[in-house]
């Protein structure tokens, strides 16, 4: 019984205390949005997707937020990476309870995967830093913040799941950030990423830059320069509003 009670108290100090993140590359991580939690108090939990322990540990686990990174796989590429359909049933599962969940790119499209909308590549790929066009349910909610160029870097697109509300656009892309309620959000986008870690983007994602016509290292690096640092200013605030309402 007291061994019991203790795994029923740990259970809940996790829901208060634990972000856990789904990572898919080791350089795709929460970047700047990792010191926000832990300025709240929250600790962040990394699992490496594909080392078998996603689902039953996740769910046991119950984190207060959860996080599914981005990475170069698709979306409905379950027969090449069984663990996406892991993450699939996770995502459902969450959204089920109506627990916060955010998805960035690959996550997002997860998101959107789980809620039964298509998920297929896009006109062509969009890779470097660029605005998004905020709709006017975009502009009322917290990424009203986000006035600054982001990180893109994708090659697949989405459609918006039915219960979904349009948050925001680029011409290459319509569909570049979705909301459930308060406590679900989906960013096709990178607002996360640190200007000290783009090297590791551009050595992770050589090969893809190399196959990707008009994208070049050097200009992503100069753009890098230019507005990373006003992202991660602007992308704390973000998180810290849009952290206000999903986790009340």
């Amino acid at each position: 019984m007291a061994g019991h009670t203790i795994e029923i108290l740990r259970t809940r100090v996790i829901e208060m205390t634990e972000a856990l993140a789904i990572r898919h590359v080791a350089f795709e991580d929460m970047g700047s949005f990792e010191q926000v939690l832990r300025d709240r108090g929250i600790d962040v939990t990394y699992a490496d997707a594909g080392r078998g322990w996603l689902l039953e540990q996740v769910e046991r686990r119950s984190p207060r937020l959860l996080v599914i990174l981005g990475g170069p796989m698709g979306a409905l590429e379950t027969a090449a990476y069984p663990f996406l359909e892991e993450e699939l049933a996770l995502i459902r599962s969450r959204l089920s309870r109506e627990k916060p969940l955010l998805g960035i790119c690959l996550g997002a499209q997860l998101i959107a995967a789980a809620m039964g909308a298509g998920v297929y590549a896009g006109e062509a790929k969009e890779i470097g830093w660029g605005a998004v066009d905020l709709s006017a349910a975009g502009a009322d909610s917290p990424l009203a913040e986000m006035t600054t160029p982001v990180l893109h870097w994708h090659g697949d697109t989405f459609d918006l799941p039915q219960e979904a509300v349009h948050l925001a656009s680029t011409p290459a892309c319509k569909n570049q950030a979705f909301a459930v309620g308060r406590r679900v959000l989906g960013l096709q986008f990178h607002a996360e990423v640190r200007g000290d870690a783009i090297e590791s983007w551009l050595i992770g994602h050589a090969h893809e830059i190399a196959q990707a016509p008009g994208v070049s290292v050097q200009e992503i690096r100069a753009d890098t320069r230019r507005h990373a640092s006003l992202l991660e200013s602007r992308s704390r605030t973000f998180f810290n509003r849009w952290l206000d309402g999903a986790l009340a």
